[in-house]
């Protein structure tokens, strides 16, 4: 039956909308130039589906006489109109009549929660759009039919494409990390989504908060543990596939990567369909999502208002984006502790089966167990984890938290990657399934495994449930795993792996014996279209050229000079560094000093990180390094010999500060040659083909330099600092502007540097690369030494965890984790429990989720303690610099 709302009808449905209070109030907007935002608070009376009273929030720019476009916008499940509030004023601001409300069940509204039902929370929507049509200052398309727009997140995102579908007077929207089919969303290949679906009771307030229908369902699934057909159809009515035909306005879809509930799929589903509408779509991948991370809010509501000027306000000069974005995650930011975000782009969105590669799996027929009761089950994520700690968000920086138990599952592994690889989409692959049982429920997911063998990461830690029906006579069944963004590394192997269970969904009760042998290679989709955004180029990369040459001449004259100079250190001639009591006042100073009292030692061999956060007198401890500046105070001594400007031992030093410039016409080669020619130094001397194979250009130095790739006029850098192979190498974050590939190819060249016997000293702020990259650390603060030692050392030894709680604990409950096996000590910390492993045994992490289950810990999260960086906030103080 078609719902969608005959335009005759709408004079008498507005007589049934009654204003039954109503508040105006002048606000601040976001800027202090934008004009004040007034917002008045109505309470309607709506008809229909149990005639709820929704709570409502009007706002306007001042000027009443500027006729503009409407937006609605609504909220997430368990929230209310409240929560929008922000995003609301910045749109009135902009010139939008914004209208944001609390739906049925939430805030003040009144009525059941009906999970958007067309009868309901749809039709108040519309209700919504029919009292915008009434206000003076909104733009009309024509009598009744305001021009308005639509977004909102989770459930709000659900009722945009809801209401698009059923009201045609919505011209545009921009649904955020929602779902197209919430039966496929809670019941996926009719598996029960257990602990999602209990979460959305929960957070509902309870079974009797909700249509009686739908709570009669609920508790229907939850005791029979799978879905029937009731179940699935009513889901569907009340899912936007369910009008899927009719949503033809250009859609921003929003998607999280992060996001167990909503997986990316989802947002695949609606793209698709839209687009086969003829609409115009963009799709948006972002980090966070239910499951936790950064959801990117600044930019996505930026992109919001530029996606509603184009096709609202018809401003054809509106930047839209492109057709597809996916955000990437490097290391971690020292002076936050926050996770580094890239944008990759592509003209087109790819879908998740684009063109890509087969790698073959290796691993012979295999038998495992469902056990009685699904019990104790894989765990893959902490559904609800949301926040910073989501185990989804660990994973993207490479830390694995997922648990198998043996003899529930089975394992395909593929032979190591010779090469780096990019997972932009969803994987499959081909299985054959027997059963003991008529059914088989199986939950597939793809790890990527570390070459130790030891460290293995689930991708977004999502995992994809199949049910294989008529299992018993055995079936061919193609795996379509969950969708994600993940780089894989150069001797990573990926392991298929076929559990029997998983915690956050519904197995068989009956114990049953499965029995899985591969069909077929693995094919992994790799999106080529899509690409990292290089950083763009400061105008000093055009220009550093001709200064640098100037600046070589100066250095020339000044080194020519006959200065007098210390001794040289006998006992100090095979240290590459000694630094004693080195200060360094701020010009114009008397009493303010950049550096104070630093004194540390560089030994051959090492790869020293020099950390500190903004301010900490670094870069200028650097510039005195390579006598650049003078110090106050203290002395510098390389290989023995004291650093003065022009001292003959900086010769043995080499450095990268900030970048270089290259001439764009000229090939690699070809710049690397001029330089070292200006330097006057014998050709012989440039060991040219030896740097440039540590850098690892390869055929890329034939081409011109204004061919190269960011991170490839990094390397062309690093080889620079490299001519002549000095003893000594200096690098002041080279990884700036770099993606994570690039990152880790950087990281590469400073190691193979070292291992010749050199020694490196590279300053940077992403301390997951310093951790990895370096043997030894000086961190700083305020202009002095805080400690200097090994990483090992700083960071300390032993395993420790984090657990997130969503409640506190009770005394008992603590002494019970730190008696469990394997644990050293439990201590509370702000944020949970700060768990130490004992180190006896390596699957001691793999056992402790499970064990605080059973315990009934409120846990929503658990993870390593990123120890570097809570040394590093320690060391100074959390980091207020």
């Amino acid at each position: 039956m078609d719902l969608r709302l005959p335009r005759r009808r709408l004079l008498a449905v507005v007589a049934a909308v009654a204003l039954l209070a109503g508040v105006g109030t002048w606000t601040a907007a976001a800027s202090d130039d934008a004009p004040a935002v007034h917002r008045e608070d109505h309470v309607m009376q709506m008809t229909g589906a149990g005639g709820a009273k929704i709570d409502t929030s009007y706002f306007t720019a001042r000027d009443p006489s500027q006729k503009r476009p409407a937006v609605l916008i609504g909220h997430g499940f368990g929230g209310s109109k409240d929560d929008l509030r922000a995003q609301a004023e910045d749109l009135a601001a902009k010139g939008y009549a914004v209208l944001t409300w609390s739906a049925r069940g939430f805030g003040r509204s009144t009525g059941k929660i009906g999970l958007n039902d067309p009868k309901g929370e749809v039709a108040d929507a519309s209700r919504l759009i029919d009292w915008l049509a009434k206000r003076p200052e909104v733009r009309l398309d024509k009598k009744g039919d305001p021009r308005v727009g639509m977004t909102g997140a989770s459930y709000g995102g659900a009722v945009s494409l809801l209401t698009a579908g059923y009201d045609d007077r919505v011209d545009a929207i921009a649904p955020q990390i929602t779902y197209w089919n919430l039966s496929e969303a809670l019941f996926p290949d009719g598996v029960f989504k257990k602990l999602w679906a209990g979460l959305f009771i929960n957070t509902g307030g309870g079974c009797d908060r909700f249509e009686k229908q739908l709570c009669e369902m609920y508790d229907r699934v939850a005791m029979a543990g799978k879905p029937d057909a009731a179940a699935r159809e009513l889901l569907t009515a009340r899912s936007p596939a369910a009008v899927g035909d009719r949503i033809k306005v250009p859609a921003l879809v929003v998607q999280g990567q992060t996001d167990s509930l909503f997986p990316l799929g989802q947002a695949d589903a609606t793209a698709r369909a839209i687009r086969g509408n003829h609409a115009p779509v963009s799709v948006d991948w972002i980090s966070g999502g239910h499951d936790g991370g950064d959801r990117e809010t600044g930019r996505i509501d930026a992109r919001i208002g530029s996606w509603f000027d184009r096709y609202l306000k018809d401003d054809k000069s509106a930047d839209t984006g492109p057709a597809f974005r996916v955000t990437r995650t490097g290391g971690i930011d020292s002076t936050d502790g926050a996770a580094q975000l890239r944008g990759a782009s592509g003209d087109r969105y790819p879908g998740l089966e684009s063109r890509g590669r087969k790698v073959p799996l290796t691993g012979r027929e295999q038998t495992f167990a469902n056990p009685a009761g699904g019990s104790p089950p894989a765990i893959s994520n902490l559904p609800g984890a949301g926040g910073g700690g989501g185990l989804s968000q660990l994973s993207s920086l490479g830390v694995g938290v997922s648990l198998d138990f043996p003899g529930q599952n089975a394992r395909f592994d593929s032979a190591p990657l010779r090469d780096d690889l990019r997972i932009t989409g969803s994987p499959t692959a081909r299985v054959h399934v027997k059963s003991s049982s008529d059914d088989a429920v199986l939950f597939a997911k793809v790890y990527d495994v570390g070459p130790d063998g030891k460290q293995k990461v689930l991708p977004s830690q999502l995992v994809t449930p199949v049910r294989v029906e008529g299992a018993k006579a055995g079936k061919d069944v193609t795996l379509t795993l969950p969708a994600v963004d993940h780089d894989l590394q150069k001797g990573h192997r990926l392991s298929l792996v076929l559990a029997s269970t998983d915690l956050g969904y519904a197995s068989p009760a009956k114990p049953a014996t499965y029995t899985v042998s591969l069909k077929n290679d693995l094919s992994l989709p790799t999106a080529p279209g899509v690409k990292t955004a290089a950083a763009p180029l400061p105008a000093w990369v055009w220009w550093l050229p001709l200064a640098g040459g100037f600046i070589a001449v100066l250095l020339l004259l000044t080194g020519r000079r006959r200065t007098t100079a210390p001794a040289p250190d006998s006992s100090l001639a095979e240290v590459p560094l000694q630094i004693a009591d080195l200060s360094k006042k701020y010009a114009k100073s008397a009493d303010r000093y950049a550096v104070r009292d630093v004194s540390f030692r560089v030994e051959k061999g090492q790869v020293l990180g020099l950390l500190g956060p903004n301010g900490a007198g670094k870069t200028t401890t650097l510039r005195m390094l390579m006598g650049l500046i003078r110090p106050d105070a203290g002395e510098i001594h390389v290989f023995g010999q004291a650093i003065r400007p022009g001292a003959p031992v900086l010769s043995r030093v080499g450095a990268f500060v900030e970048g270089a410039g290259f001439l764009p016409h000229l090939t690699g080669r070809e710049n690397l040659e001029l330089y070292w020619k200006a330097t006057g130094r014998p050709a012989e001397d440039a060991h040219l083909d030896e740097a440039l194979e540590i850098a690892g250009l390869g055929e890329a130095l034939a081409r011109a330099v204004r061919t190269y790739s960011q991170g490839m006029r990094q390397r062309l850098a690093i080889a620079q600092a490299m001519l002549g192979m000095p003893d000594l190498l200096i690098l002041d974050e080279p990884t700036n502007g770099l993606d994570p590939p690039q990152i880790r190819e950087m990281r590469g060249v400073m190691i193979r540097y070292a291992e010749g016997g050199r020694t490196v000293i590279v300053s940077s702020h992403l301390l997951a690369e310093v951790e990895q990259s370096c043997t030894h650390l000086v961190v700083m603060d305020r202009g002095r030494l805080v400690q200097a030692g090994p990483v090992a050392e700083i960071i300390g030894s032993g395993d420790t965890l984090l657990v997130g709680l969503a409640d506190d604990i009770s005394d008992p409950l603590v002494d019970k984790v730190a008696a469990l096996p394997g644990v050293a000590s439990a201590v509370r910390a702000d944020s949970g429990l700060l768990v130490r492993l004992d180190g006896t045994d390596s699957a001691s992490a793999a056992r402790l989720l499970p064990e605080l289950v059973r315990l009934e810990l409120p846990v929503e999260s658990m993870g390593p303690h990123r120890r570097l960086e809570d040394a590093f906030l320690t060391l100074i103080d959390g980091g207020t610099a």
